[in-house]
Formats: C-alpha cells, sequence, structure tokens
C-alpha cells in the first residue's frame, strides 16, 4: 500500500463530521471538543496537500494536476481526478486514475507510466447531473 493511499484514508477519517461537546436547542450535540480539534488541526486536507498538486511520471514529466479525489460508497477514497492538457480550463482532458496507482516521492506525486498522450487517450471523466 503506498503512502498516499494510507494518507487519503487519514484524511478520510479526520474529515467525517465528528460529534463533539457544544450544546444547540437543548438535544443536538455539535461541533468537536479541543481535543478533537488538536488533532484535526494536526491532520491533512486534501484541499491543502492533493487538490491542484501536479502529478508527475517516473521520469520527472509534468502530465497533469489532482483536481479532484473521489470517495466510494464504502467512504474510502479510492479515485483520483486528474486534469491534463489545456489552458485556463479550454481543452482540458479529466480523467480518473485509481489512487493505488499514485506514489507518493517526497513532495511529488507520480504516476508511473504516464504521458499527456497516455492520459488524453483515456475515456475523459464528466460528472453525473443530478
Amino acid at each position: 500500500m503506498t503512502r498516499v493511499i494510507i494518507v487519503f484514508v487519514s484524511a478520510l477519517v479526520l474529515a467525517l463530521p465528528v460529534i463533539g461537546s457544544a450544546q444547540v436547542a437543548g438535544t443536538t450535540s455539535v461541533g468537536v471538543t479541543v481535543a478533537e480539534m488538536k488533532e484535526i488541526v494536526a491532520g491533512w486536507s486534501a484541499k491543502k496537500d492533493v487538490i491542484g498538486k501536479s502529478v508527475y511520471n517516473d521520469k520527472g514529466e509534468k502530465v497533469g494536476k489532482i483536481d479532484d479525489v473521489v470517495i466510494g460508497p464504502d467512504k474510502a477514497v479510492s479515485y483520483a481526478i486528474v486534469g491534463t492538457g489545456g489552458f485556463v480550463g479550454l481543452a482540458k482532458h479529466d480523467v480518473v486514475i485509481p489512487v493505488n496507482h499514485l506514489k507518493q516521492e517526497g513532495n511529488r506525486i507520480i504516476l508511473p507510466g504516464a504521458t499527456k498522450e497516455v492520459l488524453k487517450a483515456l475515456p475523459p471523466f464528466q460528472y453525473a447531473k443530478k
């Protein structure tokens, strides 16, 4: 299991709503305790630590950027949405990459064997319309 997967799963656990000790309307507790807040502040953030980060191949070439992470029905971070190509959102191609294909080396996220051409050849990802 790669470090990226462990980090994604840890972030998911920290990101889930936590019931704390603040009272609202008499019977409902919301918020977090001081101890829980310390744990959260020291934790990992998908927004700060993954989303927007560049993705490189094993040759050090930038091949895309992580635009989103997908949490599956089992509440595990399963996929990353990687955008490649385009300029200012035009002609951009989003693809789905299983997180177990990603590796972390230092501060870089690596997708071994990837090139921009390989990613552009994958089926495009589109969010479901609700």
